[in-house]
């Protein structure tokens, strides 16, 4: 499986900007799709996922409230809504593949898009 994550870009704090990350292949056997984001000189950090085949969805405490993950099993697509975005969430964000259940455990994702660069300005 392939990922492509793609609408990143610069924008001013209280902005909105969607990300999408489509699969190259059927998600059969995938348990949940992510995201996570790094910035400069920080470690890789979850940001939300959601279950592909139940739907559930968990955020990080910090986007709770302002970033919204969706998926869409037919076009092997996860999203995420980002709105009222602040300069502190400046990251590259990465979206990922995950067949297990541990889903806020970055190691234990099985596939990773090349990452999205997101920008805000203040």
């Amino acid at each position: 499986v392939q990922l492509q994550a793609s609408g990143g870009g610069l924008v001013q704090a209280g902005g909105s900007l969607r990300l999408s990350c489509a699969a190259s292949a059927q998600t059969f056997g995938i348990y949940a799709m992510g995201w996570f984001r790094q910035a400069p000189g920080k470690e890789r950090e979850f940001v939300a996922v959601i279950s592909w085949n139940g739907g559930s969805t968990y955020y990080a405490d910090s986007v709770k409230g302002r970033f919204t993950i969706s998926g869409d099993n037919a076009k092997n697509t996860v999203y995420l809504q980002m709105n009222s975005l602040k300069p502190e969430d400046t990251a590259v964000y990465y979206c990922a593949a995950n067949k297990t259940p541990f889903i806020y455990t970055l190691g234990t994702y099985n596939y990773w898009g090349q990452g999205t660069q997101v920008t805000v300005s203040s």
